[in-house]
């Protein structure tokens, strides 16, 4: 059968009219941004999905029995990977865009707004974000989800995941401040057991926890006692607020106690010292950079720590991190660091006869995407339209007003799009976005429940 518009109404019904696991659909004539470093760009090619799973990409696939869509003048995307993003917050949207530092963010939102959150606050803003992260680009986002004062808070955030069909990585993590039940880490057994029972799902369960106890004392902060949970668990672990000098100490701490490897990431890493990017590099930890929030919230250097990251061999992730005061996208996450990374490069070659040492577009892209997918554990999985992993993948429209002509896809993908221009969202091969537009959301009843979460946050007095 074949189709001639990727975003027509025709091109759905018919995929949805096919169950999942019988489904074909071949992407004909795009410009395939594949992020595998063996397929490069595919300029007027083909992609072939079976079911969930991209099975084949080139030139004149053959169709068989799968419907047909001409996707000329579009490029087809791998979908990008938020590394750390807490959902939980999204009905707090720039709330505060002009916080003044990490001190007055933590007091307002972790000791003020979040001790009042009931578990249908934190399925309203878990839900808010994850299908925000779709319409924008977004198919695999890790929530590090730091207010779990309840089994049912912990529920709830899981449940906003599962119902919006992203690919979600749910990091759990006890509050900061206020009343709670103490039940993490111990109820992550349950919680693994009730939800994540499964190795072959949307739904991937870490452990989140906090560098040091500076913030909200040891019972949070990662060590050999939490290292253990994980192990036991088999799941990895995401470590937040990894700044500055105590945190450079307890990383050097966790190297001679076994407990850095590729299974844990810290988040940020933001003036660390060299002795501690070493032991990072030696042991092969992952890294989730936060460009926006560095720079915004001013973050012990305030600097991004991409060239430190890559001085130890380690290819970072990219992430949002907080919407009370940034933005919620990819894209401004991607242009943040290429910009300040080169900027940084070309300063620091001023007025001598060095050379800058610049990042790229597709080394921004690739830490979107491939490495995103690295950082979550997710690499075999998802971030890169190879053939053997799951589709999620992004149609973007290259002849939109904002992109034509199309001279350079990476470029394109980086500098020139946004969520407008993204007019469908595959994830496990399901049509998630479609015509511009998220599907199977009622926009109206999800406003009244965002807004009625809101002001009951906004107007009950911190716990």
């Amino acid at each position: 059968m074949n189709l001639n518009d990727t975003t027509s109404a025709a091109v759905l019904e018919e995929l949805r009219r096919r169950p999942a696991g019988q489904r074909r659909i071949l992407f004909t004539g795009a410009t395939i941004v594949t992020m595998d470093p063996d397929l490069g760009v595919i300029e007027g090619g083909d992609l072939l999905v079976d079911g969930d799973t991209v099975t084949a990409v080139g030139h004149d696939l053959a169709a068989g029995a799968a419907v047909v869509v001409d996707a000329t003048g579009t490029i087809l995307s791998p979908g990008f990977v938020d590394t750390h993003r807490h959902a939980w917050e999204a009905q707090l949207r720039r709330i505060m865009p002009d916080v003044d530092d990490l001190g007055g963010y933590v007091m307002s939102t972790l000791a003020g707004y979040a001790t009042v959150y009931r578990p249908e606050d934190m399925y309203i803003g878990t839900k808010l974000a994850a299908l925000t992260a779709i319409d924008s680009g977004i198919t695999t986002m890790l929530d590090f989800s730091h207010n779990s004062r309840t089994r049912e808070h912990s529920d709830a955030a899981i449940e906003a995941l599962v119902d919006t069909g992203i690919r979600g990585v749910h990091a759990s993590m006890g509050p900061h401040f206020g009343e709670w039940e103490r039940q993490w880490p111990g109820d992550l057994a349950r919680v693994k057991d009730q939800y994540f029972s499964s190795d072959d799902q949307l739904l991937t369960l870490r452990l989140a926890t906090l560098a040091t106890d500076e913030i909200a004392g040891p019972a949070l902060a990662y060590g050999p006692e939490l290292a253990l949970v994980a192990e036991d668990l088999g799941i990895g672990v995401s470590v937040d607020a990894v700044f500055g000098t105590s945190s450079s100490e307890a990383i050097l701490r966790w190297a001679e106690d076994g407990i850095l490897s590729a299974d844990v990431t810290l988040i940020h890493a933001t003036g660390l010292t060299p002795e501690a990017w070493k032991a990072m590099g030696e042991t092969g930890t992952t890294v989730a950079l936060a460009p926006t929030s560095d720079a915004q919230i001013g973050l012990e250097t305030a600097i991004p720590a991409v060239d430190e990251a890559l001085s130890v061999g380690i290819r970072p992730g990219l992430s949002i991190d907080v919407e009370v005061t940034l933005a919620s996208d990819m894209f401004t996450q991607m242009r943040a660091l290429h910009a300040i990374q080169r900027m940084r490069a070309v300063n620091a070659a001023y007025g001598t006869d060095q050379q800058p040492s610049r990042i790229t577009t597709h080394d921004v892209l690739d830490f979107a995407t491939l490495q995103g997918a690295r950082t979550n554990g997710l690499a075999a999985v998802t971030g890169s339209l190879t053939p053997g992993k799951k589709a999620d993948l992004l149609v973007i429209q290259a002849e939109d007003l904002n992109n034509m002509p199309l001279n350079d896809p990476i470029g394109t993908v980086v500098l020139g799009s946004d969520a407008r221009n993204i007019s469908a969202v595959l994830i496990n091969g399901e049509p998630r976005k479609w015509d511009g537009h998220v599907l199977d959301v009622d926009l109206s009843a999800l406003r009244a429940q965002v807004h009625t979460s809101r002001q009951y946050v906004l107007n009950t007095p911190a716990a």
